[in-house]
């Protein structure tokens, strides 16, 4: 069963979030920056380092210059890395995404990216592309390789090149977060079950066996070949182990944040609003609302004030401690506009809003401003108050 959720007047652009990494911008993809990490340049040398070894068993005449191919390796790697990443970058762009940053880091790379799937398959789109994108490109090294008519040092980084980037697309293809085989999981769970939250927390326990399988790969297969386990790959997949383990925690950790917050929404937080016209006064409001009040069953003092042009758009709303601090003399000389707090142009939000989507959205238009319009086909139904949606967020953790 479908549902539909009443339309939202559009909020304006909100400003690009800045880059969260720090380092050395190089370019933009999709209006976002390329950011080479400082982790990056010690990932550089130690792969040079353990790929110099093939290099000198290929051509054990060049010496120290071995160093210099095996960093081109290295650079082969990595622009590979970055073209994963930029495939991700290009379709969540695509996807209505707003991308923020791209960058190439110790672990290989990330993109960030905000504004939120709307759908579970936005996220397998957008997750399955890079390692696909990989996986072409070992592909096309391969051919490449194999059409060499010699065996030499270009033919070395051909062979490296296609078979990196097949393990590179092969590995983030396992079914765990935070690898984009865990995000292809969690949209197929999330088509399923009508839950992204429940995607989110079975790819993230997935992620975790991801995490110890890759220890147990590098200490079990060098035994059951009858040879011992080598250090430096035990020492290296424990340290991709960690790194999966601690993505795949936080993973859960989100979902589950999500899951208390999903009960979050406008309808259940805001107070019903009554709308203004602007150019009215104190009296004319407070008589209002009386009117309004009474006609109520059961009646209700909740009713907020709420200022709106002649096209109905509501721009304020009436600060309670101000109109007290009318007297009764002058509440029929005074104009609401003069006691009333302005609204956020854009804050408005939908009825339907809840969970994630609407924290997200508060975040990124409220600006500052504590008291938010509600507005339904054009017309203001409630005011919600962000220290009411802060109370219910801390009640949920």
């Amino acid at each position: 069963m479908t549902t539909s959720e009443p339309a939202s007047t559009p909020a304006p652009p909100s400003p690009p979030a800045p880059p969260l990494s720090k380092g050395f911008v190089v370019g933009r993809v999709a209006g976002a920056p390329v950011i080479i990490t400082r982790s990056w340049f010690l990932a550089a040398v130690v792969l040079t380092i353990l790929f110099v070894p093939n290099v000198q068993a290929i051509a054990p005449h060049l010496g120290a210059s071995a160093y210099l191919v095996a960093f081109a390796f290295v650079l082969l790697l990595f622009g590979s890395v970055f073209l994963h990443e930029t495939a991700h970058a290009l379709v969540a762009r695509a996807r209505g995404q707003q991308v923020t940053e791209l960058a190439v880091t110790l672990w290989g790379g990330h993109t960030a990216y905000t504004g939120g799937l709307g759908r579970p398959l936005d996220g397998f789109l957008v997750a399955v592309v890079g390692p696909l994108t990989n996986l072409v490109l070992a592909a096309v090294f391969w051919f490449a390789y194999v059409a060499a008519p010699v065996q030499n040092v270009p033919t070395l980084l051909l062979y490296a090149a296609a078979v990196s980037n097949a393990f590179v697309g092969a590995f983030n293809l396992l079914p765990g977060l935070p690898l984009d085989g865990g995000q292809i999981l969690e949209s197929l769970v999330w088509a399923v079950t009508g839950k992204r939250t429940t995607g989110t927390v079975v790819a993230g326990w997935v992620g975790r066996v991801v995490a110890v399988g890759v220890l147990v790969w590098a200490l079990v297969v060098p035994l059951l070949e009858g040879t011992s386990p080598s250090i430096t790959t035990v020492l290296w997949s424990a340290l991709i182990g960690a790194f999966l383990w601690a993505g795949a925690g936080a993973a859960i950790t989100n979902g589950r944040r999500r899951e208390r917050i999903a009960g979050l929404s406008v309808s259940g937080l805001a107070a019903p609003a009554l709308p203004v016209p602007l150019g009215s006064t104190v009296a004319e409001a407070l008589s209002a609302r009386v009117t309004a009040v009474a006609d109520d069953a059961p009646p209700s003092a909740s009713y907020r004030l709420v200022v709106v042009g002649p096209d109905g758009v509501p721009v304020a709303v009436l600060d309670d401690d101000a109109v007290a601090a009318v007297p009764a003399a002058a509440q029929h000389l005074t104009q609401v506009d003069a006691v009333a707090l302005p609204f956020v142009p854009g804050s408005e939000v939908d009825p339907g809003m809840s969970g994630s989507d609407l924290l997200k959205h508060l975040a990124q238009t409220s600006r500052g401003s504590r008291l938010v319009p509600v507005v339904f086909a054009g017309r203001v139904t409630g005011v919600l108050d962000l220290a009411d949606v802060a109370r219910a967020v801390r009640a949920r953790a």
